[in-house]
């Protein structure tokens, strides 16, 4: 049911919002030097790795690193309200789509990230398929707490369900969701 519900949903998503995708790049562009799309490597189920899109928010030039380890500086101003309104993680419904994402689920990882993917190890983590949201984004937990994380990560991994899901899309829509912050 969570596959089906996936599918359609993002299908419906991007054919709503592909129109304000292709603005937003356009925007992107014209506020700061460098692509609208944001195209990074990222670790899936079962430890695949895959090629994640976001909208741009930073500049071009950022050196790779998590979110919370990048300084804020590193963020553009246009950026800053994509974040705050989580509208850069739209093009992940393309990622939905494909299957490599689902709506809800621990957020995907960097493969560099070695702590934080090691304690996903530890608790089967990479079981489940990664998500835009999940229990850890409404609860404001981000990957620069790995332990803290992987045990809300697990706890959604235990008790997870398709209304529960629901829920934590509809927190998330209406602004109880958080994106990985950035340094200060």
């Amino acid at each position: 049911m969570k596959r089906v519900f996936d599918i359609v949903a993002s299908l419906g998503g991007l054919l709503v919002f592909g129109l304000p995708i292709l603005i937003l790049i356009w925007l992107i562009r014209r506020d700061s030097e460098g692509p609208g799309l944001f195209v990074q490597q990222r670790m899936g189920r079962e430890h695949r790795i895959f090629t994640c899109y976001k909208l741009r928010t930073m500049r071009a030039d950022t050196v790779l690193a998590a979110s919370h380890e990048t300084p804020r500086s590193a963020v553009t101003p246009l950026g800053m309200t994509l974040r705050k309104w989580k509208l850069d993680e739209l093009p992940q419904l393309w990622n939905v789509l494909r299957g490599e994402m689902s709506f809800v689920g621990p957020r995907p990882c960097l493969p560099m990230q070695h702590e934080l993917i090691a304690e996903r190890e530890a608790k089967g983590i990479f079981a489940q398929t990664p998500g835009i949201t999940g229990l850890a984004q409404v609860q404001h937990i981000d990957m620069s707490d790995p332990r803290r994380l992987v045990a809300v990560e697990a706890q959604y991994l235990a008790n997870h369900s398709f209304v529960g899901d629901l829920l934590l899309i509809l927190r998330t829509v209406t602004g109880g969701g958080v994106g990985d912050r950035v340094a200060h």
